[in-house]
């Protein structure tokens, strides 16, 4: 018994499949195509030896794909449907040459298609009735309740007759591949989860770039439909992972929504390990509530998710993520109004991450401690100030200046931050392992803080004790003493803003120096009033050539250790960050 090269799939001439390599044994790969065709031809002497020894050829297959029919010489012999499929099917072979023919639902998954089998049978009344009394019971419970409806569907999925197999292309967006690959260079991991089938999953994560195609690059299967199956193969990927963690391989590993059901529920924290040593998972077959699992799950290892999706079925993933991004277009709406961020095309989340996310990071770091820093500030002068003055409980500043400080005096430099840019936009683009420093916190963190924090206390020593000594000798009034002092702030958070910004524009200059300048116009303004505390003192003040010998020595002295430190950091310690 000899076999002929395989004849392909009828209508594409172009295409030849694979052929079957031992006797009728059909492997895995053997259902791959919507029709899988094959000529066999059998010897006389064959025939006879069968009849003489009573026995009949069989076909015998072994495939996690689904077969729907077999057809030998034109004629239906048999079939089966669904998940792991083992057929052994009786072969009546005549003399000569025999045609099988292997018609396979998974039509297309080598393509990324999403395929349908179709099918149907005829009930009976009381078939029904029972059937929907269980799927009303079904319908009601609280817990669990997706998969106790899908248990009761399942009982109508029996004994179908195969009418046909329907595949529908759903393409990539542009730019997908081109995206992931980026994020990917700037230290993001990817998970997908979907629906689809494995082969479809897998296929989709190739053409996108999600799973490497190289040899470098191996998939390892996380499968089982009994709780010790899916242990042992859990086990397995685990070690794996384990052995490989030194290894410049790109591994992945693929589970399925019933397996991953039973990891779930029995072997939570291995697969929670497992999860901290994979950069890259394809969970195929899940629900949406396990998507959202998966998301807690990964937040629980201390990551940082961001959910992207695009329909109904992503919007409990999205809202369970850090941050989640929903995709407007044929899907609807339903994920972009879940979402924290909406965005038309999967392309542009590579602009969101890697130029708004950086500067977004930036500009917060910035803000959040300058602004606990200027509070500080004002806060640690008035603490000396008690101290100076015998804990007497007497306030250095009026009520004016403390109310005028947050509003009006610092409050426009720290807006103007939200302009910063430190690098071009394009560059960020075309360098995105720019993006690990703010996934190491290099700019918000206890230690940055520390220094905000010791820079606050620093400069609030430099202000007062400078001002006390300059105007010890002199005769003036407590109002001169608090409106210097508040000068010297003013003028140090000016340039300290100044010296943090890394670009400045023309606004960013009217938000710092006009903020200045509008210092002195509120209190020349104020002390033009005759019946206010101040009258008349900052005009005193602009004719004191202490006055602004004061300010010299406060800057002098408050930014020399600033600038000395950011000298010998960019000199001898040179970063990025």
């Amino acid at each position: 018994m000899t076999f002929i090269e395989p004849i392909g799939i009828w209508n594409e001439n172009s295409f030849t499949s694979e052929q079957i390599l031992e006797h009728l044994n059909v492997t895995k790969d053997a259902s791959d195509y919507l029709w899988y065709i094959t000529r066999v031809n059998v010897s006389e002497v064959e025939i006879s030896y069968w009849m003489e020894m009573g026995i009949l050829p069989s076909l015998t297959i072994h495939s996690i794909r689904d077969v729907a029919q077999i057809f030998l010489n034109g004629l239906l012999i048999g079939g089966a449907h669904g998940n792991w499929v083992k057929l052994e099917q009786t072969l009546k072979l005549v003399q000569g040459c025999n045609e099988l023919a292997l018609l396979s639902e998974t039509v297309g998954l080598k393509l990324g298609l999403r395929t349908l089998c179709l099918g149907w049978r005829e009930l009976h009344e009381e078939e029904y009735l029972e059937w929907s009394i269980m799927f009303k019971e079904a319908n009601s419970v609280l817990i669990d309740r997706e998969w106790k409806l899908a248990e009761v569907c399942q009982k109508l999925e029996r004994h179908l007759e195969i009418l046909g197999v329907a595949a529908i292309e759903d393409r990539l967006q542009e730019g997908v591949p081109e995206t992931i690959e980026i994020l990917r260079k700037a230290g993001i991991n990817f998970w997908m989860l979907t629906g689809d089938k494995q082969t479809t999953a897998i296929q989709i994560a190739l053409s996108c770039n999600f799973i490497s195609s190289e040899p470098k690059g191996q998939l390892l299967f996380l499968n089982g439909r009994t709780e010790d199956e899916v242990f042992r193969s859990l086990e397995m990927v685990l070690c794996t992972m384990k052995i490989s963690a030194s290894e410049p391989k790109d591994l992945a590993f693929v589970v399925d929504g019933m397996s991953l059901e039973i990891i779930l529920k029995h072997y939570r924290n291995s697969f929670t390990e497992l999860a901290t040593l994979s950069r890259t998972a394809i969970c195929c077959r899940v629900t949406p509530s396990q998507k959202a699992q998966l998301v807690e799950l990964l937040k629980s290892c201390d990551y940082r998710t961001l959910a992207i999706g695009d329909g109904g079925n992503d919007v409990r993933m999205i809202q369970q993520a850090n941050i989640g991004v929903g995709i407007s277009g044929r899907e609807g709406l339903q994920a972009a109004r879940a979402a924290d961020y909406s965005i038309g095309k999967f392309r542009f989340l590579r602009r969101l991450i890697l130029v708004h996310g950086r500067y977004s990071y930036n500009r917060t770091a910035f803000l959040s401690q300058y602004s606990f820093y200027k509070s500080l500030l004002i806060c640690f002068i008035q603490i000396l100030f008690s101290l100076f003055s015998g804990v007497s409980g007497t306030s250095l500043f009026n009520s004016l200046s403390l109310m005028a400080y947050n509003v009006f005096y610092t409050s426009i430099p720290v807006l103007a931050c939200v302009l910063d840019k430190d690098l071009n936009e394009k560059t960020v683009m075309q360098n995105p392992q720019i993006l690990q420093y703010c996934q190491a916190g290099r700019l918000l963190n206890p230690s940055t803080f520390a220094g905000w924090f010791g820079r606050s206390v620093y400069h609030a020593l430099v202000v007062f004790l400078i001002t006390v000594h300059a105007y010890a000798d002199e005769k003036c009034e407590m109002e001169e003493l608090s409106l210097v002092a508040l000068s010297g702030c003013i003028w140090l958070q000016a340039v300290v803003v100044t010296l943090e910004m890394n670009s400045l524009t023309i606004f960013q200059h009217l938000a710092v120096w006009g903020n200045f300048m509008a210092f002195y116009v509120i209190n020349s303004i104020v002390s033009t009033i005759p019946s206010f505390g101040m009258y008349t003192i900052i005009f005193r003040l602009f004719r004191q050539p202490s006055y602004w010998i004061t300010m010299m020595l406060t800057l002098a002295v408050g930014m020399c250790p600033i600038l000395a430190i950011k000298y010998y950091r960019f000199t001898y310690r040179s970063s990025l960050y």
